[in-house]
């Protein structure tokens, strides 16, 4: 049997208790040292699950203000491990990425690595549309989130959009973590809904605001530059169907990417709001 990684998985969670199994279950007993779950008052059987399973469980309640549940998690329970992995119950370690990571964090170099994922939509994987990406794992001290001062935008108690910010190289693990969400299209449109105010709220608060930019990736600069325009959907929907190959995957791929226009547009109608209230 391999020995356990120098390894910290932490799961933020609230009321996962039809995704959670499946995703302890997919990391194993022989991956990671520790294994976390960082809890916003669950009131199914989130916390039994974890804890009949042998995780750690820390209860987080968030008063609005910098930090959210990552950020406090490395701010107020350091991990005692050299690397840490941020996975949301919803993502489920395959056996080749798992292979892959072992390899990859005998590299002294990195100090993060960006991960790629496959996306489920109504029961079935993606073959086409925008690729998902996210800079998860990276050495504990080696950064955090980037900080969003926000005046309670949403009660969204955990970064979504924000991005880590480190210091040192960054490595890339191409094997996919499986992105699934077994909860449905209503929660995946109302979570959106959310989502949608949030990124509102941060561009109007963000533009205004030169460091903020400087901290930005590529591609959150291109991002927030085509908010500007109600073109934004059109786009995305172009992009994702189209050019990045939605359309391999039919009415399917149809229907999740006009959500996703329709999220852009959210955004889009939001800003204007705002602006104009």
């Amino acid at each position: 049997m391999a020995s356990k990684l120098d390894l910290t998985i932490a799961i933020p969670v609230k009321n996962e208790e039809r995704n959670l199994p499946g995703c302890l279950e997919a990391i194993g007993n022989d991956l990671a040292k520790r294994i976390v779950i960082i809890d916003s008052g669950s009131t199914d059987k989130t916390k039994e699950i974890a804890q009949n399973y042998g995780a750690d469980v820390v209860d987080f309640y968030w008063n609005g203000k910098f930090p959210k549940k990552r950020n406090w998690y490395l701010r107020n329970y350091t991990p005692d491990t050299k690397w840490v992995l941020f996975l949301d119950a919803d993502e489920f370690l395959t056996a080749e990425f798992k292979a892959e990571l072992r390899e990859a964090l005998q590299d002294s170099d990195p100090v993060g690595f960006w991960l790629n994922y496959t996306i489920y939509f109504m029961g079935k994987q993606l073959k086409g549309g925008y690729p998902l990406k996210k800079l998860a794992l990276f050495q504990v001290g080696a950064g955090e989130y980037e900080r969003i001062d926000e005046e309670q935008w949403s009660s969204l108690d955990m970064e979504v959009h924000e991005h880590p910010v480190l210091s040192g190289k960054i490595g890339v693990i191409k094997s996919k973590i499986d992105h699934q969400d077994f909860r449905g299209v209503s929660h995946y449109v109302a979570k959106h809904s959310e989502y949608a105010a949030w990124e509102a709220e941060r561009f109007v608060k963000s533009t205004a605001t030169a460091n903020t930019l400087k901290e930005w990736t590529w591609k959150q600069r291109l991002k927030y530059n085509l908010m500007r325009s109600v073109w934004i959907g059109p786009a995305y929907f172009f992009g994702s169907f189209f050019i990045l190959g939605g359309f391999r995957d039919g009415a399917r791929g149809l229907a999740f990417s006009i959500l996703k226009m329709s999220y852009f547009i959210q955004i889009y109608c939001k800003i204007k709001e705002n602006k104009y209230r």
